[in-house]
């Protein structure tokens, strides 16, 4: 089988690497080799850095309307587009074509978010606030950025980043999972139709080195990260000590708590598609299932049903619920997991470890694949509760009732996302208020913000003082300047010594 090249995109071209150190990029539901992915050096990242400084000074300079025009053409590329790039997710990392398909489809909504940036870069004005003096502010953008995403969503996650900062007048340098490349590039290709200067927009492919090298890199001013917990909290503190501004994104481990007056059938659909959705490999996948009361003996066996039924088959397969796990070491970890599980005395209710690919999956005889898995009577001691296991895999805690479930909450370190299924006004109301996690869900089990809001947890599940994209995006791109004027026939004659007050 031929393999493609994915090479780095840098001041408005495709170009090999100055190493030529690479890296295979595997098809998960075949197990084949697909592509050899560059491997970025300090080079590399000088390179794309420098392109980047030079087009910044005349890309800043260029009226928000009319940069706001370039994003109106790539909008309109993006959706003439999108099952391209859907297809593109699919083969790289895995997911079904539909789950990418709407992944696609929230990354345009930020898209058409950034389009509306000469109203969202307005400052303030106000007059006379003192004898002869008006003050205003703006907001200018910062130069070079950078934004470091995950393999989960190759399309999404970097266009939480992209469109607002280069709306706002940055140059932009992405650093892709080296797992699932190509969706960036064709991303690359399809700014510059929209008439992007070369040099705004670049792709540098790696690993742990190019991460290493923006971060150290003195023309790089900001650096957005979507990743794990360690790893976030690393390059924040490395980041900020370079100087730099920095949000990190981090791990979760999200809840739902399901109240014995919830419909448990919308319930039940809710907790599957949340836990076994593309495969477990998402940041605000849902990983436990909150049971209050009674509401556990009644759930547990309809969860078991469903998660033993699930269509685990190739991606393209437009039926197909849950695609492989993206690579055979996340595949191994994983089971780890699952194995830990049972030894720690959990009770295991589906085993996923069980997935016989060769008969019971269509298309499924190579590559990672598993079933889902489905843990009953786990307690807040067990690893599978306390750690981000990021593949298939929902357990089910029981608690005696709401204020159990908040505290339990509560007291785990991420505080990404979180649901609660209920009927009460009241009930969820108080959960609103109490819980300590930064994106809440009522009887919404995946509460991703619309683009105009912002998306970021609390408690280590993120790091820096801005949410992603919407309003907070755009202050993370941009610095205030504030102007105060007079002029001089409105100035005392003499010098003031004391501190100027308003007069």
């Amino acid at each position: 089988m031929t393999t493609t090249n994915i090479d780095h995109y840098i001041d408005g071209q495709r170009i090999a690497a100055e190493a030529p150190q690479r890296r295979a990029v595997t098809n998960p539901a075949s197990g084949q080799v697909t592509g050899q992915v560059a491997l970025a050096g300090s080079a590399d990242v000088d390179r794309a850095a420098a392109g980047a400084k030079a087009a910044f000074p005349s890309w800043a300079d260029t009226p928000p309307i009319r940069r706001a025009r370039v994003m109106f053409r790539f909008l309109e590329l993006l959706n003439a587009h999108k099952d391209e790039l859907a297809q593109a997710i699919t083969a790289e990392h895995g997911k079904v074509f539909t789950d990418a398909q709407g992944e696609v489809a929230r990354g345009i909504d930020i898209v058409e978010f950034a389009c509306g940036i000469p109203q969202l870069l307005k400052g303030d004005y106000t007059e006379q606030v003192s004898t002869g003096i008006d003050n205003w502010t703006m907001r200018q953008p910062l130069g070079v950025v950078a934004g470091i995403t995950p393999f989960n969503f190759p399309v999404m996650v970097p266009m939480w980043m992209f469109p607002l900062a280069i709306a706002a007048g940055n140059t932009f340098i992405l650093k892709p999972s080296p797992l699932d490349p190509s969706p960036s590039l064709l991303i690359a290709d399809l700014l510059k139709q929209a008439g992007l200067p070369d040099g705004v927009f670049n792709v540098v492919q790696g690993d742990k080195a190019s991460v290493e090298a923006l971060i150290e890199h003195p023309d790089v001013k900001a650096l957005s990260f979507v990743g794990s917990t360690p790893i976030a909290n690393l390059i924040y503190e490395r980041g900020a000590h370079h100087g730099k501004r920095v949000q990190a994104l981090g791990g979760a481990k999200n809840h739902m708590v399901v109240m014995p007056d919830a419909d448990l059938d919308k319930a039940v659909d809710a907790l599957i598609g949340a836990a076994y959705g593309s495969a477990g490999e998402r940041c605000m996948a849902i990983s436990v299932a909150v049971l209050v009361g009674d509401v556990a003996d009644q759930i547990v066996p309809r969860l078991a049903e469903r998660a033993k039924s699930l269509k685990v088959k190739n991606g393209m397969e437009l039926d197909a619920e849950m695609g492989p796990i993206v690579t055979a070491q996340a595949h191994q970890r994983i089971t780890g997991y699952i194995d830990k599980g049972v030894e720690e005395g959990a009770e295991l209710v589906v085993d996923g470890r069980d997935f016989d690919s060769a008969t019971t999956g269509e298309g499924c005889a190579e590559g990672f694949w598993m079933g889902g898995s489905l843990f009953d009577h786990v307690t807040p001691e067990m690893t599978i509760y306390r750690e981000e296991i990021f593949g298939p895999v929902l357990a089910c805690v029981r608690v005696p009732d709401i204020a159990t479930a908040i505290q339990l909450i509560n007291d785990h370190e991420f505080g990404n996302g979180v649901s609660c299924f209920t009927e009460s006004g009241s009930v969820a109301r108080e959960f609103g208020r109490r819980i300590q996690v930064g994106m809440v869900g009522i009887n919404v089990p995946i509460p991703v913000p619309m683009a105009w809001h912002g998306f970021g947890g609390w408690k280590r599940s993120m790091f820096g003082d801005t949410h992603a994209y919407g309003e907070e995006g755009v202050r993370f791109y941009t610095k205030q300047k504030s102007i105060m004027q007079r002029w001089s026939d409105s100035i005392n004659a003499g010098a003031e010594f004391a501190m100027p007050t308003h007069k």
